[in-house]
Formats: structure tokens, sequence, C-alpha cells
């Protein structure tokens, strides 16, 4: 398997790579990692892990395209080559733009490609404004291509990224797995008593809770100016944010001073995942103002265990597994979402049904059998005849 992310740490795509090679280990497979030199090391019976090198002056790689990876990619795939010419693999595996090197692998070791495919490469240079080259955007939309009609198989986490799959290559099968184990445990009620003692904050303070990270695309712009109009009608309301580096909370600070909010706006930082759940059972509304993208947040998956009510734009990067059933959905503008805001704390029994309807849907589709079901459907794919692979990649 091959991972260019730094593993472990407690972010979206480590976190699916972790529960992936979980369920392999689960389902009787043994897994060889190939990952960057940083993060926390894991052990787990099965499990080998391997660093590539770190380039000289890289210290740190965060979120999304950077120029730190260039070197990165570089050294793993050096490690990847060793580990590919000193063991005898069933199958290569690869995550991200870590894929390119896999089929490559794949196709000298004669072996199947498995793509795990947490979001669209072209798309990521657009949703954290890496980059407005269209030669690089070319480039990567290539390298999507071409990674995808030589895999044999390609578990994608959303319905958007499964639609991509069938527009660039209808034959190679799919298999949609949800990112739901990856997002965190479940809230043991009555656990959030001790955060609201920490943040100063009475058991009758309305909470309402956002946590992940601070890039741009997830639109903490519009919670600001969307808790505008939500402290002129309540303004005992309290906005907690849990997550961001501290310059990135640092510029929250100042977009919500700028918003007028900061008086009801706490910053409580990058928390240990294990501390989620306790805020969780804190909130009495959980929000995802999400403005741009189309993957399903790794958040919603833990929002919807924990029994609160969910308050998300009316986004196809929300509506891929919420609708108004489960969720209080509202345009994408800091009016309609203060007034979703507004309908959860001024009628708490329909915030608490709307909450209860989140967690059976959760205990149901989104359950950790289906997830190991479906794991065990990809990898039947490696197994069995596939449909002919289109050499080149080409449009």
């Amino acid at each position: 398997m091959i991972a260019p992310e730094p593993f472990f740490e407690p972010r979206g795509t480590p976190f699916s790579e972790y529960h992936r090679i979980r369920a392999l280990l689960e389902l009787g497979h043994t897994v060889d990692l190939v990952t960057y030199p940083f993060g926390r090391d894991v052990t787990m019976p099965g499990l080998r892990v391997f660093r590539c090198l770190r380039p000289p002056f890289v210290h740190e790689v965060r979120i999304g395209p950077s120029l730190a990876k260039v070197p990165l990619d570089l050294t793993l795939t050096l490690t990847a080559l060793r580990r590919a010419m000193t063991e005898r693999y069933d199958v290569v595996h690869s995550h991200e733009e870590g894929s390119f090197i896999g089929v490559l692998l794949a196709v000298v070791l004669r072996v199947p490609h498995l793509y795990d495919m947490h979001s669209s490469l072209p798309q990521q240079l657009t949703n954290f404004a890496f980059s407005r080259s269209r030669l690089l955007h070319g480039a990567f939309a290539f390298m999507e291509r071409f990674v995808i009609r030589n895999s044999r198989a390609v578990i994608v986490i959303c319905q958007h990224l499964e639609d991509t799959v069938r527009e660039i290559e209808p034959r190679v099968p799919t298999v949609l797995i949800e990112n739901a184990p990856g997002s965190g445990d479940t809230p043991v009620e009555g656990s959030g008593a001790r955060i609201r003692v920490e943040l100063g904050l009475g058991p009758d303070v309305p909470l309402v809770l956002y946590t992940g990270t601070f890039e741009a695309y997830q639109g903490l712009d519009l919670l600001f100016a969307a808790a505008r109009h939500v402290i002129a009608r309540r303004p005992e309301t309290r906005f907690v944010l849990a997550g961001g580096r501290p310059d990135q909370i640092e510029a929250a600070r100042r977009q919500a001073a700028d918003a007028a909010v900061a008086e009801a706006v706490i910053f409580a930082g990058q928390r240990p995942a294990e501390e989620i759940p306790l805020f969780l059972d804190a909130a009495d509304l959980l929000v995802s103002p999400r403005s741009s993208g189309t993957n399903t947040p790794l958040k919603i998956y833990q929002y919807l265990r924990s029994g609160r009510a969910i308050v998300a734009t009316r986004l196809l990067t929300h509506t891929q597994v919420l609708d108004d059933t489960v969720a209080i959905l509202t345009p994408p503008t800091p009016e309609g979402f203060a007034a979703g805001i507004l309908s959860g704390i001024e009628d708490p029994a329909y915030a608490r049904a709307v909450g209860e309807r989140a967690r059976q849907l959760a205990e149901t589709k989104y359950s950790y059998e289906a997830y190991l079901e479906r794991t065990r459907q990809a990898m039947a794919y490696l197994t069995t005849p596939s449909a002919p692979q289109v050499a080149g990649g080409a449009a």
C-alpha cells in the first residue's frame, strides 16, 4: 500500500487509510505500508510500515497539494521500488497521487492495482487554491485518467467520485465505501459536561459546534457571517470551533472580529481525536458550513452518530449523504445558514428528532459491518477477470 501522507495523523485521508488497513487485516490480508517519514507509529498485527527518507529542509506536510510533496513523492517512489524488488506482492493498493506510482509498479510486478480515490486530483488544485496553471491542471487530469484506466478496481468515498470514474472509464469496477469508521468515536451521553465546564459555559447556553480543519473551502467565513444574525436574536449563543493550526486560528479570530462576533466565538484549538466525542456530546447543534468541493466531509459521519442535529449547506458535498430528514439543510448564505441554526436552537424538540434520525441512519447504512462488506467486495474484484485496461490514459 502506497500512502503519500503523514501516517498516522488525525486528519481526513490518514484516518481513511488507517481504517482501510484495519479492515484488510480483519479480512485476513497482510499489508506493507509505504508512507511519508512523518506521523505517529501504528502497530497492528499484519501491518508493516516503511517510511521514505525525509528530503532536506522538509519538516512537515500540510493538507492538500504542496511543493513539499514533490521531493517527498520522489523518495516515496524509491522506497516503494525497493520494497517491490525485495518482496513478492499480490496487489498494489495506492492512495491519492501515490496511485501513479502504484499503477507503474503493478505493471512491473504483473499484479492488480487497486486505486483508493479520496478526491479528484485536478479538483484538489482548485479546492486548495494551489495553482491556476492550465498546464498543471491538465497534467493532474491526465494522471487521474491514466490511473483509473489502469486499475483493476477503484474504491471511492462518495457518489460524485463514483460518477467521475464512470465518466472516465465505465468498464472499471467501482466500490463506494464511505469514510464512516474513520470519522471517530461515538459520544457517550453526559461526557460533554466536562467540556462545558472547561469552556465556562453553563448547561443552558446554546452551544453550536464546528470540528475539523480551517481550510478555506470549509466555509468558516460563512459561519461567522451567519453567527452575526444568530446572536442578534439569541445573544447567549456560543460558537465553539475545535481544530485549526495556530496560524489558522489567528486568521479565524480576525475573521470573527471583522464579522463583529468575536465575543460569541470560542476557539478550542486542535484536540486529540479521543476528545472530539466529548465536544459533540456538549453541543446542541453541529455545523458544517462547507462552501465548495464535492467530497463528503469526514466529520459528517461522526456528526451522524452523535445524535445531535446537523446544520449544513445544501450543496453536493453534503447532500450525497444528508437529506432534510436527518439534517437541517440550508442555502449557502449567511441569512440561510443562520435561519437553520436558529430553527434548531428555538425548537429543541425538532432538533432532537432530526438528531435521532441521523443516529439511526449511522447505525444502519454506515455501520462497520457494511464498511467491512464493501471492503471485501473491492478485494474480490482483484481475483476475478476484469475489463481490458486502457494503456496510456489518453483523453
